[in-house]
C-alpha cells in the first residue's frame, strides 16, 4: 500500500471527500524502518487516545508488507493491552512465523514509547478454489439511498452536547458514509434488541489494491459492535454514561469486496456482564456475498 500525500486540509474549510479518503488511506500506510519495522502514522485531528480500528488497520499493514503480493489477508486476531495516544507515532514489528507454500503467518507488535500498545496475529493465503457454501442470507433491509447518513444525524445532535471530547467527535469529518438502518437517537437511547444492520463505504473512491481494501475494511470493523451491546440497557457511546474500549478483535475476510462500494454490516451481542460486552458481525455486499466475520470483547464500564 502506498498512498499519496494529500494536501493539507485547511482548518477554516470543510475537506472534500476526495481529502477526506485521501488521508485515511495515509493514516493506514506505513513508513519502513528496516528489519520488519514500520512507524504508523499519528491522527492529526485525534481526540487523544487512538482508535482501535487504526491501530488494527496499521498492524495488518505492517504484517502485509512482509509476504508477497500473491498472498492474501484471510484472518486477523487481536488484543487491545493499553490505550494509544494519538499524539504519538507507533512502532510496529512484525515477526515472520511461517512461509509455508499456500500460507504464511505473522505476528505483530505495535508499542509507543516502548510500551507494546496491541498484538495482532495475522494469516495470509495464496487464493485456490475449494468447496463453497454460505449461510445465512443476507438480512433483507431497506437500501442505503432510503436513509440518512449517521454523520448528518451526529451533527445534529452535537448542538444537544456541551463541549468537549464527545462534541468534537460527533462534529468530526468521516471519510466513512454510515447509514444505520435502525433508527439512532445517541442523546437519548431507548433500550433495544442487541441487533443492528448498517451500510458503509468510504465518502470517495479507493486506490484498486486489495490490500487497501482489507486495510480499510479492518479499520471499520472497530466501529458498531461495543454500541450494538449497549443497545439492551438504552445506552450509547455518545451519551457519556458507559466507557468503552475494544478488548479483543478478530477478523476474517472470505471473499474479495470494494470498501468504497456500500457494504452492510449486520451485529448482534449475545452477552455482556462484567463490564465487558461481547458482539459479533457480518459484512455483505449489495448482491447479498458474505465477504466478512467480525467477532469483538470490549470493556463496557459506567462511568
Amino acid at each position: 500500500m502506498r498512498a499519496q500525500c494529500p494536501r493539507s486540509m485547511s482548518s477554516d474549510t470543510s475537506p472534500t471527500p476526495e481529502q477526506l479518503v485521501a488521508h485515511l488511506t495515509l493514516l493506514l500506510d506505513l513508513e519502513p524502518k528496516g528489519g520488519d519495522r514500520f512507524i504508523g502514522r499519528r491522527r492529526p485531528d485525534g481526540t487523544g487516545r487512538v482508535f482501535g480500528g487504526q491501530a488494527i488497520a496499521q498492524a495488518l499493514g505492517a504484517a502485509r508488507r512482509t509476504v508477497d503480493d500473491a498472498r492474501e489477508a484471510h484472518s486477523l486476531h487481536a488484543y487491545f493491552l493499553r490505550p494509544g495516544n494519538d499524539e504519538l507515532p507507533i512502532e510496529y514489528r512484525v515477526k515472520r512465523d511461517l512461509d509455508g507454500r499456500s500460507f504464511s503467518n505473522r505476528r505483530v507488535v505495535a508499542s509507543q514509547e516502548g510500551k507494546p500498545i496491541l498484538n495482532l496475529t495475522a494469516s495470509f493465503q495464496i487464493p485456490v478454489e475449494g468447496p463453497h457454501h454460505q449461510s445465512p442470507a443476507m438480512p433483507d433491509v431497506p437500501g442505503p439511498e432510503d436513509l440518512e447518513s449517521d454523520s448528518d444525524i451526529r451533527r445534529r445532535l452535537a448542538d444537544l452536547l456541551p463541549d468537549g471530547q464527545l462534541k468534537t467527535l460527533a462534529l468530526r469529518p468521516s471519510p466513512i458514509d454510515f447509514r444505520s438502518v435502525e433508527k439512532r437517537d445517541w442523546a437519548n437511547p431507548q433500550k433495544r434488541e442487541p441487533v443492528s444492520h448498517v451500510w458503509f463505504r468510504t465518502v470517495a473512491s479507493l486506490p484498486q489494491e486489495a490490500a487497501v481494501h482489507r486495510a480499510v475494511l479492518a479499520f471499520i470493523t472497530d466501529f458498531q459492535l461495543l454500541g450494538t451491546a449497549l443497545q439492551p440497557h438504552g445506552k450509547a457511546v455518545f451519551d457519556g454514561s458507559v466507557k468503552a474500549a475494544s478488548l479483543d478483535h478478530a477478523v476474517w475476510f472470505h471473499e474479495s469486496f470494494a470498501a468504497d462500494d456500500w457494504l452492510l454490516y449486520v451485529c448482534e451481542s449475545p452477552w455482556s456482564g462484567h463490564a465487558r460486552g461481547f458482539a459479533r458481525g457480518q459484512i455483505f455486499t449489495r448482491d447479498g456475498r458474505l465477504v466478512a466475520d467480525v467477532t469483538q470483547e470490549g470493556m463496557l464500564r459506567h462511568t
